[in-house]
C-alpha cells in the first residue's frame, strides 16, 4: 500500500509480534500446570506423612495402655506426635483400644489423619489359621 500523508495507512503491518504472545501465553500456561502439579504432589506427600504420623502414634499409645511402655496413653501420643512434627487433636482410650487424630498445617490448609490401635477383637485369628 502506498502511504498516505507521509504515514502508513492504518492497520497495516500485519501480524508481526503475534507468535510472541502466543509463546508468552503458552509458557504463562506452562508455569500455572507445573505450579498445580507440584503443589499437588506436595499436598499428598503431606497427608501420607500425617498419616504415618497417626499410626505411629496410635501404635505408641496402644502399647502403654496394654503396660508394655511406661507412662499414660495419651502422654505418649502427644510425645510422639511432636517428634513427628504434628499436633495430636484428640485421644480416646477405651480400654486397651486408643484412637487418636493428628494435624499439621500445609501454606494455611489443615491436614489430619485419624488412627485407631490395639489388640486384634477376641476370636479372631490372622489369615490362614483357625480360630
Amino acid at each position: 500500500m502506498a502511504e498516505v500523508g507521509g504515514r502508513a495507512p492504518v492497520g497495516v503491518g500485519g501480524d508481526d509480534g503475534a507468535a510472541s504472545v502466543l509463546v508468552v501465553a503458552v509458557l504463562v500456561g506452562v508455569v500455572v500446570l507445573a505450579v498445580a502439579v507440584v503443589g499437588g504432589g506436595r499436598a499428598l506427600a503431606e497427608r501420607s506423612r500425617v498419616s504415618g504420623a497417626a499410626d505411629a502414634t496410635a501404635l505408641a499409645a496402644a502399647d502403654a495402655a496394654a503396660g508394655l511402655v511406661a507412662g499414660s496413653p495419651c502422654d505418649r501420643a502427644g510425645a510422639l506426635a511432636a517428634a513427628n512434627g504434628v499436633v495430636l487433636t484428640s485421644c480416646r482410650v477405651d480400654e486397651l483400644v486408643v484412637t487418636v487424630r493428628v494435624t499439621t498445617s500445609l501454606a494455611g490448609v489443615v491436614v489430619g489423619a485419624s488412627a485407631t490401635a490395639g489388640p486384634p477383637p477376641t476370636g479372631t485369628a490372622p489369615p490362614g489359621l483357625p480360630p
